[in-house]
């Protein structure tokens, strides 16, 4: 009876087991249809793309996303779809890429480990292109083999075609800002050679003492005028330079004091002009610096020249320097219109300017300023301003000094041998410019030089082996034979050994001297041409024979 009994426990322990059992293994399976579920949905509404292949490239899984990217919706198993065969596939350079050449076939293959980031170009059953990001990893066995591979990818069709804009914008400005400088090299060409005989002959004017007061006052005007011209296209210019980082110091052993009387002396005439007082404060000691006298002498000029246009009449200049430390101060103080608070921050940046009337009543073109703070910054300097709307603006001028020691331990100054008076030179002029050329000759004559014309390169060379000059002033944009080929030919020829070769041109960037140089020329005056400058070369000359 009790074994009975057990049995009938045990049978009935047994059938509870398997309910219970059979309930969890149901519990399980719906938990697993449900996490599929959710896994499924999520598969199919991601926003990246994502399908899966067995080892021979034969789709077995894809969401929503790959087929909107493929262009239609593959039959999964399908023999015929391998590696979704129904559209082609392109490199990023363009070339057609083989479906067993691609990165999927790669993978499954073993021929690469996965994809990271790679790019593939789809052309779609319909023609239309998109451009994806593919990451690859393969899928491996119990066994460790490759049993197929899952590619997530992703469209950048914009992106790259942002990217492609992008870059050809840039190679678009690059184009632009190199047909900009030529234009601008070109622009001071043409600019520069009428400005030359105009120079020249005011100069020829100023050394007759016959003109009377009325004369005098109207080639004063335009002295000042065709200064002021000048300087503007050597502001234009020095833009293009300082920006392309094209602009070369030559830095020497200075004095300040020399700087601030040259600066003034330029400037006097605008001074003059506008009824203002200019007082220039030289320091009680000589102060040295290591730096491009004439590129310091620009940044001053240009900051009083900013001083002269915003003080209204009668106003007061001064320019000052000394020693603060191991710097070099220099400050240009005035008593103008001043400058608004909300314009201080802006004040260096190019093309910028506080006045915006129609009337342009101080003139300029905005890059002064900018000019100032780039050439000092190149100095090893800085420059700041403060200023007060309507009492005026100081700019100061940081510069690094010479230490006493090291400036007592380099040579002086070279001072310029005065003119020898008499000393005739045999001057060759070549130039098809003939306002420029017959200014110049007159110039030269009235110092007592013997002097000819060339219009043009072979002219010249013919004139200079008939009667070898001891000077050449050659103009470069020659007609059929340019002055750098008439100066390289001079220099093959025995008899020309001794000759100056010096180029007078409105060509006057960094790579003009430089090929100058390599043609054998031994000066590169920029026009208009100081004639000052041409008469310290022809005085450093040896004594013609």
């Amino acid at each position: 009876m009790k074994g009975a009994l057990d049995a009938r426990h045990t049978t009935a322990d047994l059938t509870n087991d398997a309910v219970h059992s059979a309930r969890a293994m149901e519990k399980l399976n719906a938990e697993l249809r449900a996490s599929e579920e959710r896994y499924r949905t999520l598969f199919d509404l991601g926003p990246v793309a994502v399908y899966s292949c067995d080892a021979s490239g034969v789709i077995q899984a894809f969401n929503r996303r790959a087929a909107e990217l493929w262009g239609r919706e593959p039959a999964p198993g399908d023999t015929d779809e391998r590696f979704c065969g129904s559209f082609k596939m392109f490199r990023p350079d363009g070339s057609f890429m083989p479906h067993e050449q691609c990165p999927m076939a790669q993978v499954v293959s073993g021929e690469i480990p996965e994809v990271r980031d790679g790019e593939v170009h789809i052309e779609r059953p319909d023609g239309s292109h998109v451009t994806v990001v593919v990451n690859i990893r393969p899928l491996k066995s119990p066994a460790g083999d490759v049993a197929g591979a899952i590619n997530c990818f992703y469209d950048i069709t914009e992106r790259s075609r942002l990217e492609r804009q992008t870059r050809d914008q840039a190679a678009a400005l690059v184009d632009l800002h190199r047909r900009k400088d030529e234009f601008l090299a070109m622009l001071s060409h043409e600019l520069r050679n009428p400005l030359a005989p105009i120079v020249n002959a005011l100069e020829l004017l100023g050394r007759h003492n016959q003109e009377d007061a009325y004369q005098q006052q109207i080639r004063e005007l335009m002295v000042r005028q065709v200064g002021r011209l000048t300087r503007l296209v050597e502001d234009l210019l020095d833009v293009s330079r300082i920006t392309t980082g094209r602009i070369q110091l030559h830095p020497e052993r200075i004095s300040i004091s020399e700087i601030m009387e040259r600066s003034a002396e330029t400037i006097r005439p605008l001074v003059a002009q506008c009824r203002h007082q200019l007082d220039v404060s030289l320091p009680a000691q000589p102060i040295w610096l290591h730096a491009d006298a004439a590129r310091l002498e620009q940044v001053l000029v240009n900051l009083l020249t900013n001083a002269a246009k915003y003080t209204d009449e009668g106003g007061q200049i001064g320019l000052t320097a000394g020693q603060e430390g191991d710097a070099v101060v220099l400050r240009v103080r005035d008593t103008g219109v001043g400058i608004a608070p909300e314009f201080l921050p802006h004040l260096f940046e190019m093309f910028t300017q506080a006045e915006r009337s129609l009337d342009r009543s101080r003139g300029g073109m905005g890059i002064g300023l900018c000019l100032v703070q780039r050439l000092v910054q190149l100095h090893g300097g800085t420059v700041d301003v403060q200023s007060v709307p309507g009492a005026g603006s100081e700019f100061i001028v940081r510069l690094p000094g010479l230490q006493t020691a090291l400036s007592s331990s380099l040579p002086s100054p070279a001072v310029a041998a005065p003119e020898q008076p008499g000393m005739c030179r045999r001057v060759l002029i070549v130039d098809d410019n003939a306002d420029s050329a017959g200014s110049l000759a007159m110039l030269l004559k009235t110092s007592g030089h013997d002097v000819r014309i060339a219009g043009d390169g072979p002219t010249a060379l013919a004139a200079s082996a008939d009667c070898p000059p001891d000077v050449v002033l050659l103009d470069i944009g020659l007609p059929g034979l340019s002055g750098y080929e008439v100066a390289t030919r001079m220099r093959r020829q025995p008899g020309l050994s001794h000759v100056l070769l010096v180029a007078m041109t409105g060509y006057g960037q960094e790579a003009d001297l430089q090929r100058s140089q390599e043609a054998g020329l031994d000066h590169h005056l920029v026009k208009p041409v100081d004639f000052s400058k041409v008469q310290k070369i022809l005085t450093g000359l040896r004594p013609a024979t």
